[in-house]
């Protein structure tokens, strides 16, 4: 019984560490996607 008490507690910790990982991801993406508009609208070398 013991067992399936940690496996339980464990199952659900993975669960918590993938949302978590997921959400993160989405984060380096926006601002991934932020730092390429930005550089878009200020580039200078294709403006002369």
């Amino acid at each position: 019984m013991q067992y399936a008490k940690v496996i339980a507690v464990l199952a659900v910790l993975t669960a918590a560490a993938c949302n978590t990982v997921e959400g993160a991801g989405e984060d380096v993406r926006a601002a991934g996607g932020a730092i390429d508009k930005s550089a878009e609208e200020n580039n200078t070398y294709g403006k002369y």
